[in-house]
């Protein structure tokens, strides 16, 4: 499964596991819910003149939807020679909740389903002929992500300090993720000038899933005296005797700091600059995409070449991003939004993004979205294509998000505001649409396409 990552690349997304927020997780929230109501009962925050104006006026609710669809011939989990079809759709609900004149709580739930002929070759043997081309019918070949995320914000009584709280929860089949952070913005200068800062804490955990060839070499496993080889005929160099370990430790712990500043320059330019820090430690490579060696025999079942082993990198990877936001009022129908940002890694990797948007207002309620995106990315020094790398490498990995590549993205967005302001109905009103599609293309042969749909009601 694929996403844009928080540096806006395109990169698959971990897989997931459980079910619900553990009860220690949810006592935790909640505490920390009471505990910043109480801090507001202590100080009610009311000017002198005993009038303020509201954060939020009312509840808004944004009910967000996707579809999206990819395809390609460099799969990871196959080694980076393999299909890389995949669907996925998803719905999210947000709502925003004003609690007093300062206070708002946001909470943000979202479920995502996909299929993918990628993860579905795991096991490509149960089902017929094996090929990496070919989808598989077993059970990785699709499921379900859940997420929660809970965001508490309070603003000082002269609105020139905001700071928040957020919790979040995701799991799937394979992967959990425990996230928390806070954030700080203070306005200068007459709200002219706005500097933020925030910090996250993700704590994650995965489920190890290696391919089916390899389980059998696991310690305890019957290696070529499993079912696997039993039924099915070896072709190639029929010694198959992979180099492979389970892996030890299976938690990955993120921690971020971002930083911007936002000032308006003039009546009709902004700008803004942008750092952000990452740090990762812990299991950074995935268990069920392979790997193979230019320097071992190849072996085969059917056309599917069997691992050498699975992708292993370092436990432990610095990011940086820079980058800088200008937008230009050209007059009350046409505003340019530009963006630039430049990211590097201790991995090797280094990136340049650039993207430009350009709304255009065509009538009082109607607004249009074109926008371009260009990213380009040197590869990390642990990749290489399908079968290039040598075993006598401490790291390696065939997974072409890692890769070499240019990619464009290409947008197009309608938006109406407005609609039934004046014609409520149980209190509720439609305040806005929000209806766009990109399309995505790699030189390395990468396509996706997505369709996104908002809707934001207001509720008296």
């Amino acid at each position: 499964m694929v996403a844009i990552n928080l540096f806006g690349r395109i990169i698959h997304m971990p897989h997931f596991f459980g079910k619900i927020m553990s009860r220690q997780n949810l006592i935790l929230f909640i505490g920390l819910f009471l505990f910043f109501g109480i801090c507001q009962a202590q100080n009610p925050g009311q000017n002198e003149e005993g009038y303020k104006k509201r954060v939020l006026e009312t509840a808004e609710i944004d009910l967000l939807s996707s579809y999206y669809s990819q395809d390609g011939n460099n799969a990871a989990v196959t080694g980076g020679l393999g299909t890389e079809e995949l669907t996925d759709i998803t719905g999210t609900l947000v709502i925003a909740v004003p609690l007093n004149d300062d206070d708002v709580l946001t909470l943000d739930a979202g479920i995502s389903a996909y299929t993918s002929a990628s993860s579905s070759n795991i096991n490509p043997f149960d089902d017929g002929f094996a090929d990496p081309f070919v989808a598989s019918s077993g059970a990785s070949s699709s499921d379900t992500w859940f997420n929660v995320t809970g965001n508490y914000s309070h603003s000082s009584d002269d609105r020139n300090s905001i700071w928040g709280a957020k919790l979040s929860f995701s799991a799937e089949y394979d992967y959990t993720s425990l996230g928390f952070g806070g954030s700080y913005t203070r306005l200068f200068n007459e709200k002219n000038t706005e500097l933020g800062i925030s910090a996250n804490v993700f704590l994650d955990k995965w489920k190890a899933i290696y391919p089916y060839e390899l389980r059998p070499f696991a310690p305890g496993g019957r290696g070529l005296n499993d079912f696997l080889f039993l039924e099915n005929t070896i072709t190639g160099n029929p010694d198959y005797n992979p180099s492979f370990a389970v892996l030890q430790d299976v938690n990955r712990n993120s921690y971020s700091l971002g930083v911007g500043l936002s000032q308006i320059l003039t009546k009709n330019i902004q700008g803004a600059l942008m750092t952000d820090f990452v740090l990762q430690q812990g299991l950074l490579s995935t268990p069920f995409q392979r790997v193979y060696f230019s320097d071992i025999a190849d072996s085969f079942i059917d056309n599917f070449h069997l691992a050498d082993d699975i992708e292993h990198l370092p436990d432990s990877r610095f990011k940086v991003a820079l980058g800088g936001r200008l937008n230009f009022f050209i007059n009350e129908y046409l505003v340019v939004r530009s963006y630039y940002r430049y990211y590097f890694d201790d991995w090797g990797i280094s990136s340049n993004t650039l993207n430009i948007e350009i709304p255009v207002k065509i009538a009082p309620k109607f607004t249009l979205y074109p926008s371009y995106r260009f990213y380009n990315q040197k590869a990390a020094d642990y990749f290489a294509p399908y079968e290039v790398h040598l075993s006598t490498s401490q790291f390696y990995t065939s997974d072409y998000d890692l890769s070499e590549y240019n990619a464009n993205q290409y947008g197009f967005g309608i938006n109406y505001t407005n609609i039934i302001s004046k014609q409520h109905k149980l209190k509720v009103g439609l305040k806005s649409i929000d209806l766009r599609y990109n399309y995505y293309e790699r030189n390395t042969g990468l396509t996706a396409g997505i369709i996104t749909a908002g809707f934001k009601f207001v509720v008296d």
